[in-house]
């Protein structure tokens, strides 16, 4: 979701609050809770049965990685928004991050040290794409979050219409 004018251009990043993050957390605390119990059960029944204790301890496992999975969703990480204001010649970055002192992420950049937009494309069996802006002096910073499903056409549309507007140009890597 993006939002644009002649001399701004806000662009919204989705964070952990997505549906597919609930159905996965969801499904690994009712998987961990079942080996927990069942676990549990085996052990109580034949004390000295191993099996009884390592499903216990994956119960227990899959439960603080479905407890950390929720807590990224409560917590919205990695949401946020881009602002690019040609006006100003600013840059601004904000994300949210994990509770604490730098749980707000805010990065500002004039443009005038954008060298390029970049555009990392991996086909194959785990396909990623990822638009990058390189600054100078400071490296590249993703635009996008990496697991979002642009297709190649979207992702170079998005990138054109971003150099474009900061009147930068393109890299393919």
């Amino acid at each position: 979701m993006s939002w644009r004018s002649e001399s701004i251009w806000i662009e919204f990043i989705t964070g952990s609050r997505k549906t597919s993050n609930f159905c996965w957390a969801f499904i690994l605390f009712l998987g961990s809770l079942g080996f927990l119990l069942v676990g549990i059960s085996s052990y109580l029944a034949n004390p000295f049965f191993p099996q009884g204790i390592v499903m216990s301890f994956n119960g227990i496992a899959g439960l603080f990685i479905s407890c950390y999975l929720w807590c990224t969703i409560f917590w919205n990480m990695g949401s946020g928004y881009d602002i690019f204001d040609r006006k100003e010649g600013i840059v601004r970055i904000f994300r949210w991050g994990f509770p604490g002192k730098s749980r707000r992420i805010f990065l500002r950049f004039l443009m005038k040290d954008i060298q390029f937009i970049r555009i990392e494309v991996k086909e194959g069996v785990s396909a990623r794409r990822v638009l990058y802006m390189e600054i100078r002096g400071q490296g590249a910073i993703p635009l996008i979050r990496t697991d979002e499903n642009f297709t190649t056409r979207e992702i170079e549309q998005k990138a054109a219409e971003l150099a474009y507007f900061l009147r930068v140009p393109i890299e393919v890597f």
